[in-house]
């Protein structure tokens, strides 16, 4: 389990494909001084597991569901990721509640300075687009932003002068293919729902007229 709150950007050392999967070599500096073997690391959002470690490189594999779910399959050696070391129990909270479990890629559509803040537009594909509210959270490449924009299929985000520097979301722009992951309450909250539409349960009161009047919505 992860916060979404990046500790340090990454470099790709090396790739090696191997058809619909790779293993990648990542440098790294913070994250490496208490690595230990078989250790989950978010990699722009998705979790990884080391397979392998020095003192300044992890090594990962990446097996074909994660290749084609995700952005990964579009790095290259010297490519810039994000990274997060699993929370700990004890730890402060700074994002939200983040698996490493991709839900799907979104689109930069748009990329607009305001002040002293950055705005993204991202266009989702209909199976994502409805999991997003005003004010909800999301994470991008694995950094933890909140929503504020909803219009169709894209969502709007803005970020910060330190989220800019100190995240791989600063360099990209319209185009670019960025990681989502869905809000994991908001994620359950839709499966009930839709279980028990299933069932034909009308006598439950957990409905989304409930939830949106008690914030959930």
């Amino acid at each position: 389990m992860f916060t979404g709150i990046v500790e340090e950007i990454g470099k790709i050392k090396e790739i090696k494909a191997k058809s619909e999967a790779m293993e990648l070599a990542v440098e790294a500096d913070m994250i490496v001084e208490d690595a230990h073997l078989g250790d989950s690391i978010s990699i722009n959002g998705v979790c990884l597991t080391i397979t392998k470690f020095d003192r300044k490189v992890l090594f990962f594999d990446v097996m074909p569901e994660t290749y084609h779910a995700t952005n990964l399959n579009e790095l290259a050696k010297g490519s810039r990721v994000n990274l997060e070391r699993a929370m700990a129990a004890g730890g402060r909270f700074g994002g939200h509640l983040v698996s490493g479990h991709i839900d799907g890629t979104g689109e930069i559509k748009k990329k607009t300075k305001r002040s002293n803040a950055v705005y993204y537009e991202i266009e989702l594909s209909d199976d994502l687009a409805g999991f997003f509210v005003y004010k909800g959270s999301i994470a991008v490449d694995g950094t933890s932003l909140t929503v504020f924009g909803v219009e169709g299929n894209t969502v709007t985000i803005s970020l910060i002068p330190h989220t800019m520097e100190y995240t791989v979301l600063g360099a990209k722009d319209a185009g670019d293919k960025v990681n989502i992951e869905c809000d994991m309450i908001g994620k359950y909250v839709a499966h009930f729902l839709s279980k028990g539409k299933d069932r034909g349960n009308s006598s439950s009161t957990m409905t989304k007229a409930f939830l949106s009047e008690n914030g959930f919505a």
